[in-house]
Formats: C-alpha cells, sequence, structure tokens
C-alpha cells in the first residue's frame, strides 16, 4: 500500500502540494515541480523494521559573506520509528511515535525552538 498521490505539506500556514516523483518496494518520493520540498517514506526491514519519513527543504538566500551573491540553502527533518520484529504493536507504534510528535509540538513547538536552540 502506498501513500496517496499528491501529498500535502503545511509550512508557515501554506499548504504545499507534493506529487509522487518516485516509487520503489519500500520507498516512495514527493516533490514540488521546483524540488524546494520533497518527502521521502522508506521503510527497512530485518532484524528490526525501521520507518522513515523525511521532509527535505531548500531555498536560495544570500550569501553572509558576500551579499550580492545568493547561496542554495537546504535542511532536512526527519522522523524514525525503528521497531523489533515483535513485541510492539502497531497500535503501540503509532500511540508511542504520536507521544513524540506531540511533546515536540507542545505549547506551541516549544520543545522544537529549544531543541534547535542547543538546550538539552
Amino acid at each position: 500500500m502506498a501513500f496517496s498521490d499528491p501529498q500535502s505539506v503545511t509550512i508557515a500556514t501554506v499548504a504545499t502540494s507534493l506529487p509522487r516523483v518516485g516509487q520503489g518496494v519500500s520507498s516512495g518520493s514527493f516533490s514540488t515541480p521546483d524540488g524546494s520540498v520533497k518527502l521521502t517514506v522508506s521503510h527497512v526491514s530485518g532484524k528490526r523494521n525501521r520507518s522513515t519519513l523525511r521532509l527535505d527543504f531548500a531555498k536560495v538566500a544570500p550569501d553572509p559573506l558576500i551579499s550580492a551573491n545568493n547561496i542554495r540553502y537546504s535542511m532536512s527533518a526527519y522522523v524514525v520509528i525503528d521497531t523489533p520484529i515483535t513485541g510492539y504493536s502497531i497500535a503501540d507504534q503509532v500511540s508511542n511515535a504520536k507521544a513524540l510528535v506531540d511533546y515536540l509540538s507542545a505549547s506551541s513547538n516549544a520543545r522544537i525552538t529549544q531543541l534547535q536552540g542547543g538546550e538539552n
């Protein structure tokens, strides 16, 4: 089963449509036409199962050393859910992953702000 096409991601209150641009046996990718936002879904199975959902972002901004020049910058944010083959039901996996997402987004994303601010 595959994620539907297209996917939509809201960035700074703006919904961004990501049409499917690739698909493999255990992966799929979605991207804006200009490649500025890309969503990748992948799964690896072995002694443990690992599912990854990754967003990659790219933008062009002034070079801090030579402001007349523009440079392409990139960043990514992703979630990895790593589980043993047995012992955790899908419901367990969902509630545990949701706990992390809820923790990060609580209080107007305060934990993400703290994390990116270098707090520990």
